[in-house]
């Protein structure tokens, strides 16, 4: 199905020259002389390039054949990701390029959901809101009760996070994975 110039919203997921983007910023530009026109800068699901796009009236693009599926992390061997549907037990191996950032956010066992493009993987995406152990901060001093104050944390998976203060080593937080940003302690 062809999508048009006035369909094109962000979060879009659209394909060029048979490469699947999605839509992360998008800007209607109507000048004051001439046809009015679409800047959009699109992000490829392959590697992660993030490219701008104008898209006038008229042009066509295609929506690209992408289905998300559940599956399981399993394990990382050194050089690729191994996952496992959930369904067929069938497993597939992704490289750090297409794993990307949220490898940052993978334990063993966890739920994922794996884009596939023409029935072939290309990313991975975690949950926004993922629960992690502390497992190395620096400890509490007193007088460290400022509530603007943070100190860094290293978590289970290895990913480094800004915390309260107030919050130890071995207790469990939320991290919001898309900004890598502490949300609250878990009680």
């Amino acid at each position: 199905m062809a999508i048009g110039m006035s369909e094109l919203k962000k979060g879009l997921k659209i394909e060029i020259d048979g490469i699947p983007y999605r839509i992360v910023e998008y800007q209607h530009v109507k000048p004051g002389k001439g046809a009015a026109f679409v800047r959009a800068k699109i992000k490829s699901f392959l590697d992660g390039k993030v490219i701008e796009k104008t898209f006038h009236a008229g042009d066509k693009c295609e929506e690209p054949n992408i289905v998300e599926k559940p599956m399981q992390y399993l394990y990382h061997d050194g050089e690729y990701y191994q996952f496992m549907d959930t369904e067929s037990y069938e497993q597939i191996a992704l490289s750090e390029d297409q794993v990307g950032d949220a490898k940052k956010w993978l334990l063993d066992g966890s739920s994922v959901q794996v884009l596939l493009h023409n029935d072939k993987a290309i990313s991975v995406s975690v949950a926004q809101i993922v629960e992690l152990k502390i497992i190395e901060t620096p400890p509490n001093f007193k007088g460290d009760t400022s509530s603007a104050g943070k100190k860094p944390a290293t978590l289970e998976t290895g990913a480094v996070v800004q915390i309260p203060f107030h919050i130890l080593e071995g207790e469990s937080i939320r991290v919001n994975t898309e900004t890598g940003e502490y949300v609250e302690k878990v009680k």
